[in-house]
């Protein structure tokens, strides 16, 4: 899928990059979940969603300052689920898991709110791979700019 460096920064030969010495064109939040963690599906009751909830932004937050996302005004967020075999899935699902995320950059100081002007939040995506992963893809945008 991607080629990750030691800071989570995006280096394979796909990933748009800029001149030397720019900042990277994308942050790569590997997820230390091998499943998404909130799904629409799940009938927890509120305590327990709220816990997981709270743990998907605490844990967003910690990988976004680990891996020095700055703050970028606006940005583009993606949910990448990487599974291992091809029973059917729907991507609808991963959305909590993805408003968790979003929620936890912007307690990272990421960007000031989640709201559509400030940042873009993608449908997320399934893909097929060797090893199950859960990765949060983070672009900067052009501030006033269209995403």
């Amino acid at each position: 899928m991607t080629n990750l460096d030691t800071s989570g920064r995006d280096r394979s030969a796909a990933s748009p990059r800029g001149r030397a010495g720019d900042a990277p064109t994308s942050y790569l939040l590997p997820l230390p979940y091998d499943r998404p963690p909130l799904t629409a599906n799940q009938r927890h009751g509120w305590r327990r969603r709220a816990r997981l909830t709270a743990g998907v932004r605490r844990t967003t937050a910690t990988l976004a300052r680990s891996v020095g996302v700055p703050a970028l005004g606006r940005c583009s967020v993606r949910l990448v689920w990487t599974v291992t075999d091809r029973r059917r899935r729907d991507a609808d699902n991963l959305v909590p898991t993805l408003k968790a995320c979003a929620d936890g950059l912007v307690d990272a100081g990421v960007v000031v709110d989640d709201v559509p002007a400030l940042m873009v939040k993608h449908m997320p995506e399934i893909v097929l791979g060797e090893r199950g992963a859960l990765v949060l893809v983070v672009e900067p945008l052009p501030i006033g700019g269209e995403g």
